[in-house]
This record gives structure tokens, C-alpha cells and sequence, in this order.
């Protein structure tokens, strides 16, 4: 009926491109902090931040891993600085942080939208009987899932804050998703991981879980399917229609 193999008991879906649209306003943020350090730091010889460079370089990645991925992309290394540098402070976690205070403030402006059949999804997962938990590389985890009203069906959260606090590697290393299954007590193979970002998928295959689905938000199925994803989607509701 939700188009799972019958051995999956529990759901560990990604949120930002999966469950809510708010994957845009990360790649907005994202673009315009990147352009606007490099443009200062290049000058003339200013190269932007291009939507290839987000899917490859900071997509589903936790967010001190993003910047780090994508400068060395470009030959720079920063310091790493730490996790409380100010938003102007030219290190990896300034960056970062520039990056999260822009987003947090986009959101607040134009709100969090889930996608109706990601709802819909939830809504079937939970009449099924499955365990449901989320599974992000953001610290906005909790706040996000408030706004979109999704945290009603949420039995366990791995967000970007206790990646952070029990020093779990980020995507495209399985550590998350794992994390997510222990939460919920079940076994790998006993869970579904769906996911947006090549790195998600690459960490769902990685880390043995029973099904990846891949969740085809921005015109990069071979891509998913290459990185591990056992089905891909351009919709949630999709796996609910009849076979």
C-alpha cells in the first residue's frame, strides 16, 4: 500500500526537499553567502556559486562540511574556527553561521510549505504502522517541523544539533541515518531512508539500510540512482498509487 518492501518497519526521511520546500531557501542562502564571500575575496576574477556547486559540493551535507567542501572545490582553506565566530569572521564556521542566520531569516519572511504529497505519505506511514523519524543535516530541524506542522508524526529527530553534539560524521557518511535507526530501536534493514541529495542516498547505501528511495526535487534521478537509490520519485504520493 505505501509501496515498501514488506520487511521495512520505520521511515528515516530526510526534511528540507523530502517532507518541506524549504531545500530552495537553503540553496538561496547558500548562494547568496558564497557569492557575496567570494566576490569580495576575488574581485575581478569572481567565479558565482552554481546550482551544480550546491548539489556537489554542500546538498545534504551538515552545513561546517558545505563550506569546507565547496571552498577547497575552489582552492581555499579557512580556518576552521568554532561553532560561535561571528557571521563576519572569515573561517569556516563564520561562513556557516553568515549562511544560517540568512536562511533563518528567509523562512521567517516566507514561512515553511510541506509538500502535500509528502503529508499525504506520512499520513499513509503512520496508519501502516510504520516508526517514523527525521533525519537532517540542519539545525533547524525541530523549528522547521513546527512551522510545517510535521512534527505530529515524528517519533525521533537526528538534526544538525546532535550531529553536532555526539560528533557523528556527516552525509555521505551513514552515521545519521543510523543514529535515526537506533532512535527508533530497529535494525538497519529494517528501514527505508528517503532522501533528496546525492549525499543522502550515498549514506542510505552505504550504511545497509533495506530500501533508499530517492526523491527527485531538482532533475537529477540518474544521479540518485547512481549514489545508491533502490527507486527514485518525483513525488512521495507516487509510491502510494496503485501498482
Amino acid at each position: 500500500m505505501i509501496g515498501l518492501p514488506d520487511t521495512i518497519t520505520a521511515c528515516l526521511f530526510d526534511l528540507d526537499g523530502v517532507l518541506t520546500g524549504t531545500a530552495v531557501l537553503h540553496r538561496e542562502a547558500w548562494k547568496r553567502t558564497f557569492d557575496e564571500y567570494l566576490r569580495t575575496r576575488d574581485a575581478a576574477n569572481f567565479r558565482e556559486f552554481t546550482d551544480s556547486d550546491y548539489a556537489t559540493y554542500v546538498d545534504g551535507r551538515p552545513r561546517a562540511d558545505g563550506v569546507r567542501e565547496f571552498l577547497r572545490s575552489r582552492g581555499i582553506d579557512l580556518p576552521e574556527g568554532t561553532p560561535d565566530d561571528p557571521v563576519d569572521a572569515p573561517t569556516v564556521n563564520g561562513i556557516g553561521n553568515r549562511k544560517n542566520e540568512l536562511v533563518l531569516k528567509i523562512i521567517d519572511e516566507r514561512g515553511v510549505n510541506p509538500y502535500p504529497g509528502s503529508v499525504r505519505y506520512l499520513e499513509a506511514a503512520k496508519q501502516a504502522g510504520l516508526r517514523i523519524a527525521v533525519v537532517t543535516s540542519s539545525a533547524n530541524g525541530e523549528k522547521v517541523l513546527a512551522a510545517a506542522d510535521l512534527s505530529r508524526f515524528v517519533e525521533a529527530r537526528v538534526d544538525g544539533l546532535v550531529i553536532r553534539r555526539d560528533h557523528l560524521k556527516g552525509k555521505p557518511a551513514p552515521d545519521s541515518f543510523l543514529a535515526g535507526a537506533k532512535a527508533l530501536g530497529v535494525d538497519p534493514k529494517q528501514a527505508v531512508v528517503f532522501e533528496d541529495a546525492q549525499s543522502g542516498v550515498q549514506a542510505g547505501k552505504a550504511g545497509g539500510f533495506g530500501y533508499v528511495v530517492g526523491v527527485n526535487r531538482e532533475n537529477q534521478a540518474e544521479a540518485l540512482r547512481a549514489h545508491g537509490a533502490d527507486v527514485v520519485v518525483d513525488d512521495l504520493a507516487e509510491l502510494l498509487e496503485d501498482k
